[in-house]
């Protein structure tokens, strides 16, 4: 029953990890991202999703790999809300995925 254990706490580790790595990375997109693509793509201002990704990138900091449960789910959501809607959504517009130079596409 050990080993069960043992393999339940790697698990938990890992996914850990990786709701980290999801929130960082959301939140270095939205600090790069420029500020009027937000509107522009009909979502919330640049600041209040700075806000949001900076929360829960700092919650699931703090709280750990064996931390608040409930907390560290709502962090993952608003992180891969911004992954999956708000990001797309402002590339469409034109903001940073815009590989345009000053003659044209590189």
């Amino acid at each position: 029953m050990e080993l069960f254990g043992a393999a339940q706490g790697l698990v938990g580790t890992l996914l850990y990890f990786a709701a980290l790595g999801l929130a960082l990375f959301a939140l270095i997109d939205a600090i790069r991202t420029p500020e009027g693509a937000f509107p522009a793509a009909g979502k919330q201002t640049k600041q209040l999703w700075l806000i949001i990704l900076g929360v829960a990138s700092a919650v699931l900091f703090v709280v750990g790999p064996f931390g608040g449960f409930v907390v560290g789910i709502a962090a993952v959501v608003a992180a891969g809300v911004y992954a999956v809607d708000v990001r797309p959504a402002v590339k469409q517009t034109g903001g940073r995925g815009n590989q345009e130079g000053p003659y044209g596409p590189w």
